[in-house]
């Protein structure tokens, strides 16, 4: 275990549906524009923290007016404007200075920064999917929900989705946690 002096202020953001879908073979389940223009708006100038398979499914890669940090284990892996870490370790030195930093996915990368994460920017789609990756489960006695969208119709897809935001409740973040070092 290792504690921090300053805990990064991390988001996680991510579109899923309601059985926590989020992507069958390495790409969406849907394509929402407005789900697409509110995670450039969140997004666009900070760091964004990516496994390295979210990385190559981009379709504009690196995501222009963000840090780009892709985590993973490759060593020969280092696409041009992309900072890499190795580590979650390493990942989260990269960051310690920032105002705000978004975690994208995978889900594992989901699932190794959710015990950190101090806010939670979630669209949820109406609709259960068959996927083969989940967003992990968000244990909601850890978060308060801020904010609640109206339901909305998507008129491309005729999918009906809605906007989340939850933060860390006080106290309820773990400071000193394991790390994957390898």
């Amino acid at each position: 275990m290792f504690h921090y002096e300053k805990t990064p202020n991390l988001s996680l953001i991510v579109a899923m549906a309601t059985n926590r879908a989020i992507g069958k073979d390495n790409d969406l389940l849907w394509h929402i524009s407005a789900d697409l223009k509110r995670f450039k708006s969140l997004t666009s100038g900070h760091p964004v923290i990516m496994g390295r398979k979210t990385f190559l499914s981009l379709p504009k890669r690196p995501l222009p007016n963000r840090r780009n940090i892709v985590l993973t284990h490759d060593q020969e892996f280092h696409p041009e404007g992309v900072e890499v870490a190795a580590t979650l370790r390493q990942a989260l030195q990269l960051i310690t200075d920032e105002e705000e930093s978004f975690i994208i996915g995978g889900a594992s990368i989901y699932e190794q920064f959710l015990p950190l994460a101090n806010r939670l920017y979630v669209t949820l789609v109406d609709r259960e999917y068959d996927a083969d990756v989940y967003f992990p489960i968000i244990d909601h006695s850890l978060f308060i929900e801020t904010y609640q969208s109206e339901k909305h119709i998507d008129e491309a897809s005729g999918l009906s989705y809605q906007f989340f935001d939850y933060e860390r409740r006080f106290g309820s973040l773990n400071s000193s946690y394991k790390c994957n070092t390898e």
